[in-house]
């Protein structure tokens, strides 16, 4: 039983009248200490307590209403704070905010911002500077894929949408220590919204006279438990302590060095030889490493999936969509090749979320994608009938340039032609060109993840209405519009749940995604590091970590 999603949905379930809602996936080597080298001892002791990790890959971006994916939220998160941070067990607790007032009708928040709170240079950090931050997320032309987070506030779409303006958007600075946000109902895990990277502040000053303030390392500026010291592009960043955060004796780290290496294995051999302090694990090593004593596997909210262009043949077609989905064995794909204890998804929500009886959205809504080679068959003959096929067009399945992505890729490859006799040619790009293209529909089939943003199902089922920027399938329908509306607005509980598990179904007979497994977090830790914490919905907390 995932602990965390139990113990937030019960705070949820008493808390809520209301709800509202809703991300993806060569570092150079430190120095090596030499025995008998006592200038190399020497430069190590100096730099203090210093924690090697792997990024994986260059962030998409540092601002923070752009940088809405994993491998921007690690570095975000630690070097950046907004009103509420995640605590040590996962919950949001006060942090650039040290207190707040809800209104009787629990629809305005009064956030009390602390008056020792300092950006990096020396800056306060002010409630203009989160309007400043909340209204860019929501400013049509940042088009940021978050933006629909911010959609709880009152004139938040609107504005997103082209609609309505900046001002009309229910976020003002009441006074320089004082921010005052007002809903469009009462939405009891806002709280929990606002501890996602998407609604950092940013310092308006400094943004106002550089725009591109996040883009290097020398013009930017953080809030939060880490500072940038320095940052070669695609290669490496370092961090260090943040002698201006309010906190900071709290942070036990003086610098915190990030590579950029995107393959698993090569990762796996520089914590090896000591240059980093902790590692996923190959999956053709899993085997020998999963059960070590170091090893720590910890649940993840989030699923990993792909999408169909429906708008690219063949896949304009529902039963040839199907076909491709049911066609994939996922528990194979757990068992012998991730290897890394997930377990196969045959529904899109993870499982740990619990209704207001108790019952896991996963168990009530049950199996709605499982592995059946021989409908797979029959529905490819069915679809390529209905479309006057005698050859199906040429599919080319995308990923973006990852071992693990590529060894699922190949399997996949591998189960289309033995169980529906379909060669289909694979295409790997780097992350941030493979990101561009999905979004802008130039794949057919394309491997995609979602890491839940916040403890509640509508999170992900959100994504894929009518113009999402999250959907990138081309897929809508009017049915599942309606029921992701009546899941927002709903205050009865039981019904707000009955829709989002009808809207779960829906999305399953129309089958513009399909999934592949629910993830969890596997890494190996050096024996000396402790207090790193990764929060089921995809951040990475090094506030508490230690190195000795």
């Amino acid at each position: 039983m995932r602990k965390w999603l139990v113990v937030l949905m019960a705070i949820l379930t008493v808390l809520m009248l209301a709800a509202c809602t809703a991300n993806e996936d060569a570092g150079e080597e430190k120095p090596k200490e030499d025995g008998n080298d006592a200038e190399a001892t020497e430069e190590k002791s100096d730099d203090g307590k210093v924690l090697y990790m792997n990024n994986g890959s260059e962030p998409t971006s540092l601002n923070p209403p752009v940088g809405f994916d994993s491998v921007s939220w690690n570095v975000l998160n630690n070097l950046m704070e907004g009103l509420t941070r995640l605590g040590e067990d996962d919950q949001p607790q006060e942090a650039i905010a040290e207190s707040w007032d809800i209104s009787e009708d629990q629809k305005t928040y009064t956030f009390h911002i602390r008056e020792n709170a300092n950006w990096s240079n020396g800056d306060p950090v002010t409630a203009e500077d989160f309007v400043y931050a909340w209204k860019q997320l929501l400013n049509p032309e940042t088009a940021s894929p978050a933006a629909f987070l911010g959609y709880f506030i009152e004139g938040g779409e609107a504005y997103n949408n082209g609609e309505g303006s900046a001002d009309d958007v229910g976020v003002k600075a009441v006074d320089e220590k004082t921010f005052e946000v007002t809903l469009n109902a009462p939405t009891g895990f806002f709280l929990h919204v606002i501890s996602n990277p998407a609604f950092f502040p940013v310092n308006a000053k400094v943004a106002e006279e550089n725009p591109e303030w996040y883009a290097e390392a020398d013009s930017f500026v953080s809030n939060g438990p880490f500072k940038l010291e320095s940052w070669a592009h695609d290669s490496e960043m370092m961090m260090v302590k943040n002698d201006q955060y309010w906190d900071a004796e709290t942070v036990e780290l003086d610098k915190v060095h990030w590579a950029m290496v995107n393959e698993t294995n090569t990762e796996y051999q520089m914590f090896e030889s000591g240059d980093l302090d902790m590692t996923s694990i190959p999956s053709d090593m899993a085997d020998q490493l999963i059960d070590g004593d170091n090893v720590v596997i910890e649940d993840q909210a989030g699923l990993y999936f792909y999408r169909f262009n429906v708008n690219e043949e063949p896949f304009q077609n529902e039963k040839i969509r199907k076909a491709f989905a049911l066609a994939i064995n996922q528990q194979d794909i757990v068992d012998f090749v991730t290897k890394n204890k997930e377990e196969p998804a045959t529904g899109f929500v993870s499982p740990g979320f619990k209704d207001p009886s108790g019952k896991d959205f996963r168990e009530v809504n049950g199996d709605l994608v499982k592995f059946d080679p021989e409908k797979a068959k029959k529905l490819l003959e069915e679809g390529m009938k209905e479309e006057g096929y005698d050859e199906l067009p040429e599919v080319v399945l995308s990923y973006n340039t990852s071992e693990d992505h590529k060894a699922i890729a190949e399997t996949m490859q591998s189960m289309y032609k033995d169980n529906l006799g379909v060669e289909v040619s694979l295409e790997n790009t780097e992350w941030n060109v493979f990101l561009e293209d999905q979004k802008g529909l130039k794949h057919q089939l394309s491997r995609s993840s979602f890491l839940f943003d916040y403890g509640d199902p509508v999170n992900f089922l959100e994504s894929f209405i009518t113009d999402s920027t999250m959907n990138r399938t081309g897929w809508s329908n009017k049915e599942y519009d309606e029921l992701i509306a009546n899941a927002k607005s709903e205050t009865d509980e039981a019904k707000r749940w009955e829709y989002m598990e009808k809207a779960e179904k829906l999305l399953a007979e129309k089958m513009p995604i399909f999934p592949i497994h629910y993830y969890n977090q596997v890494f190996i830790y050096s024996e000396d590091v402790s207090g790193i914490v990764r929060h089921p919905v995809g951040y990475v907390e090094l506030k508490w970590a230690d190195k000795q």
